[in-house]
């Protein structure tokens, strides 16, 4: 007797990026900037992943996403609440904020989320969510903070933004490296 097929999952495997563009923010002023730019690109249902380590500027990147969105609420890091909304002030999106930094699971710990649910009417954006929300969107922009580390006080950082999925062929991701 055969075993059935796997179901094939595009979104599951590794993504090559479609389009990308590496910008360098000098400040964390220039990272909320970063983000104002970037929330003009957005759409309902866009997911955006965010990695970069503790401290360097996810939080404050999709402050600017929020701004830019123009959405209700102080956004601040969902850490220990995993996931706040922010609904819109206008007719825009609202903004999903995850932290999935203690969430240890894949996608089946995220469902309780109903991220999945949400993502059609609003930009969803997920801090540490490598290897957990990928299945969620085979379109997603995948947003890499690398920042100096050891004993230093530059707030340098490099921003690659990768568009992954035919919904990234359209954004002009190059207008934001100025």
């Amino acid at each position: 007797m055969e075993t059935p097929a796997t179901p094939h999952s595009p979104a599951a495997e590794p993504a090559t990026p479609l389009s990308t563009v590496s910008v360098t923010v000098n400040s964390p002023d220039e990272m909320r900037e970063l983000g104002l730019a970037l929330a003009k690109q957005l759409r309902p249902g866009d997911l955006v992943m965010l990695t970069g380590e503790l401290g360097a500027g996810k939080t404050t990147l999709t402050r600017g996403l929020g701004a830019g969105l123009g959405v209700r609420g102080a956004v601040t890091s969902p850490t220990f609440v995993i996931a706040r909304v922010h609904p819109p002030l206008g007719e825009g999106p609202a903004l999903v904020h995850v932290d999935a930094y203690r969430l240890g699971g894949g996608l089946d710990e995220m469902e309780d989320l109903d991220l999945d649910v949400s993502l059609p009417d609003s930009v969803v954006v997920v801090e540490w969510g490598d290897g957990k929300v990928e299945e969620l969107s085979e379109d997603r922009l995948h947003v890499i903070i690398d920042r100096a580390t050891g004993d230093t006080t530059d707030e340098v950082r490099v921003v690659t933004l990768n568009g992954i999925g035919e919904r990234w062929t359209e954004a002009d991701l190059g207008s934001l490296a100025g």
